[in-house]
This record gives C-alpha cells, structure tokens and sequence, in this order.
C-alpha cells in the first residue's frame, strides 16, 4: 500500500546514511592511524637519540648540497612524469610532458606537505582524469605508475641487498614482508569475485586490461621500467649526498643497501609528509651496520629536507594555476584517446 510504502523510505534513507556514516568514519580513522603511527616513529626517535640528530641534519645541509639534490630532482622528476605519461596514455589518457613534469611537480609538493604522503597523487588524477572526461580511468593511471615504480624499486632493492654484504642481515625480514604480501594477493585473487556486477569484480576486469592494453603493451613496458630505474637512482644519489653531507665516509657498496632499505620504506602509509617511518628505518639500520643510529636518523633529516626542497617548484606550479584559474579555460591537457561515436545530425549534415 502506498502509506505503508511511504513509511518503509524514511528507514531506508535513514540506512543509507548511516552506511554512508560509517565509511566517513572508517576512511577518517585509517586517516588518523596513518598520522598517530608517523608521530609515535618521531617521537620515539626523539625519546631515545633526543633531538640532536634533526639539529644536526638541518645545520649539515649548505648550498652545494640543495644544488645537487634540485638538479638530480629535476632528472628524476621528469623520468617519473614519463612514466606516468605512457602508463596514462596505454589506458587511452594524452598526458603530454610538459603538462606531465608540472603536474608531477605539483603532486610531489603536495605529498611532501600534507599528511599520508599520497594527496597529490590523488589530485593529479582527478585533474587529469577530469580532462579526459574520465576520472576513475585518471586514477587509474595514477595508481598504475606509482605501483610499477614502487615494485620496480622493491626488485632493485632485493638485487642490491641480495650482492652485497651488509644487506645480508635485512634479508630475512624483507624476505618474509615480500612472501606475505605475494601471500595477501594470492589470497585475495582467489577470494574476490571475477564474475558478475560486484564492484570487485569490475575492479578485476578494469585492472586485467589495464595490464594487457595498457601497462604491460609491448611499446610500454620498457619505457616504463627505464624511468622507474632513474626515479631510484637519482632517490639513492640523493641519499648519499645527504649521508655525506653529515659526516658519514662509508663506501658505496656498505651504503647502498641502507640507501635501499630507507627508500622502500618511505612506501610505508604511516608517515606524516613523508616523515617517520623513513627516519625510523634509517636509526636501526645505520645502526646495525655499526655507523650509529644518531647518523643514520640525521642522514634520513637531510634526505627529508632536501626532498622538500626539491619539491618547491610544484609550490610554483600550483599558486601559478590558482591565480589563472578563473581566467583559463578547464585544463583539456588529458583529452581522451579512446574515440567516441559521433550521432549523425537529422539533418545527414553538420552545420556552422
């Protein structure tokens, strides 16, 4: 009956908001975690080496070293801007370079600057997803490039720590982290639905030709893997830089694995702008080796820093197209690729 049909819809309602209500409030607290994990590491840190080793850092960096680092940042910058080019256009977005080097400068600014260490990513998507008239596939390209550079940064890191000695002693750890998580995906592959109208299994079907037209493209791949390389290299030089600009002497064969460990665990969410698991991990590395974890905490403040600072020009970039906002016209910079049927006229002919 209509009355009692009337009655059902305030309930109905009243679920949804509440199931809406508890999203909100499950994405706020992993938001949270995410910032109260960085600021434990920080604090930690500062309980058990005291605040030495920031001071130490921040008086350790002069010019020659902020020169060094933003003209390395610049190279890798560009090579991430690449890759995230040709993932983008393997899943049919244009991301010309220009706008792919400022864009990506922007994101880094952003990740740098604002808690999770993923805003910007996040925000370069929609930009240019919402260019090609398709936000969900402009995310997708964004998650693509970062996975691929984290997994071809994972590979590089296992090479070194598996040839050289002192990353020896890490192996069983990062061994045992890379088997659970292959482990998780197994799991979840076989888990998850692959069939139907399920969001999962829509997710599974987008993300199989993602990899098939896209990402895993014979005139892709190898593009994608090379500027994954030179994002890690330039990462890794900048690190050095940062351990020498404090002091430490060791070869590069003993700092490349701590190099290495550092950067993936850069990866790790829990961090505040980048910061806390990155110092965390560099105290009980350097330590380990026997170079002392006040070096190792202030080489991983210089890396910080110096990051920051490499990242100002994406400060440029985004107060630049704040301020031409209102007078530009929406950024087309990512037009689809994929073409679209265009409905004849009624008329059999287009008109001026």
């Amino acid at each position: 009956m209509p009355k009692s049909g009337w009655k059902a819809e305030p309930s109905l309602r009243c679920g949804g908001s509440i199931a809406k209500m508890g999203c909100r409030m499950g994405r706020t607290d992993w938001a949270w975690t995410r910032l109260l994990g960085g600021a434990a590491i920080l604090a930690a840190l500062v309980w058990h080496l005291g605040a030495g080793p920031f001071v130490d850092g921040i008086e350790a960096i002069d010019g020659w070293t902020l020169a060094a680092a933003l003209g390395i940042a610049f190279v890798t910058t560009a090579s991430a801007a690449r890759r995230w080019s040709l993932v983008a256009r393997g899943l049919g977005i244009a991301v010309p370079m220009r706008t792919a080097v400022a864009a990506y400068y922007r994101s880094q600014f952003l990740n740098t600057t604002l808690p999770g260490g993923f805003v910007g990513d996040v925000h370069r998507g929609v930009v240019q997803g919402r260019g090609a008239g398709d936000v969900a596939r402009g995310l997708r390209a964004v998650a693509w490039e970062r996975s691929i550079g984290q997994l071809v940064q994972a590979g590089l890191a296992v090479i070194v720590l598996l040839a050289l000695p002192p990353g020896s002693r890490a192996m069983p750890v990062l061994i045992g982290a890379v088997l659970v998580v292959a482990l998780l995906g197994l799991v979840l592959l076989r888990v998850l639905p692959h069939r139907g109208q399920s969001r999962w299994a829509g997710a599974l079907r987008a993300a199989r030709c993602d990899l098939r037209d896209g990402v895993l493209a014979r005139q892709v791949w190898p593009g994608i893997v090379t500027a994954s390389v030179v994002v890690v290299a330039g990462q890794t030089a900048i690190f050095l830089i940062a351990a020498h600009s404090v002091g430490i002497s060791a070869s590069p064969d003993r700092m490349l694995p701590l190099a290495m460990l550092v950067l993936l665990a850069m990866s790790v969410p829990t961090n505040i702008g980048g910061w806390g698991p990155r110092e965390g991990v560099a105290a009980w590395a350097f330590g380990a080796v026997g170079l002392g974890a006040s070096q190792g905490l202030a080489t991983a403040v210089v890396y910080g820093v110096l990051v920051l600072v490499a990242s100002l020009p994406g400060a440029v970039v985004l107060f630049a197209q704040g301020r031409d906002r209102a007078d530009q016209q929406p950024d087309r910079s990512g037009e689809s690729l994929v073409r679209r049927p265009v409905a004849a006229s009624s008329g059999g002919a287009a008109r001026d």
